[in-house]
């Protein structure tokens, strides 16, 4: 297993600057169990990068509909690998590297609607970096094994349990579900899906916990 490095968000933000800085189109993805603080650290990139240097496409605009995941019977654990339209976001991260056409539309996920928003996310070709940020990006298996060889640099954030678990819960709660129907979810289905995202770690480029 990787050594996790204690690092802040200004130096994992001059890192990233150093990768767009060189010019080049260089896919970031940035990894982590739900709540680890993934979120976290590619806004913080991007707002201090600029639009310029820095975009992000999301993982999670490739959540299956509801509609979809109620035919499949697997509403009850979205989130999990097999619920993301995985060869369309490999599609998409192929296009990304190797990007001809002057701008290219990345879908984004939308927490209220609970729903992916299609061509939400414009990407100029000029732009050097694209980061994308999601549980599964170094996944081995379920079609997902596609996305790491994709990726130029791979990072994944690592946080305490109980306090990603604390996260999740206040997270779920601001989008509408009772404290109990949060617990419920926070310990189940996400949990379940933290577990698989954990066998991951090892092949991570780097790991991290974040420090203030």
């Amino acid at each position: 297993m990787n050594t996790p490095q204690p690092l802040t968000l200004p130096l994992l933000v001059e890192l990233a600057r150093e990768i767009a800085e060189k010019g080049i189109r260089t896919l970031l993805g940035v990894t982590g169990a739900p709540g680890a603080g993934k979120s976290t650290v590619t806004s913080a990139i991007v707002s201090a990068l600029g639009p310029e240097l820095a975009v992000i496409a999301p993982m999670d605009g490739f959540h299956m509909v509801n509609s979809k995941l109620h035919d499949l019977n697997r509403r009850d654990r979205k989130g999990a690998p097999d619920t993301f339209e995985v060869d369309a976001f490999v599609g998409l991260l192929e296009q990304l590297k190797f990007q001809r056409d002057e701008i290219i539309y990345a879908p984004d996920f939308d927490r209220v609607l609970d729903a992916p928003v299609e061509a939400a996310i414009a990407i100029p070709r000029s732009v050097p970096l694209v980061i994308t940020e999601g549980n599964y990006l170094l996944h081995n298996h379920g079609g997902w094994e596609r996305v790491a060889p994709l990726l130029s640099h791979s990072w994944f954030v690592h946080i305490d349990d109980e306090i990603r678990q604390e996260r999740l819960i206040k997270r779920h709660m601001s989008f509408g579900m009772s404290h109990a129907e949060a617990i419920a979810w926070t310990m189940g289905s996400d949990e379940r899906n933290a577990i698989g995202v954990r066998e991951d770690v090892m092949r991570a480029d780097l790991v991290i916990t974040l420090t203030q």
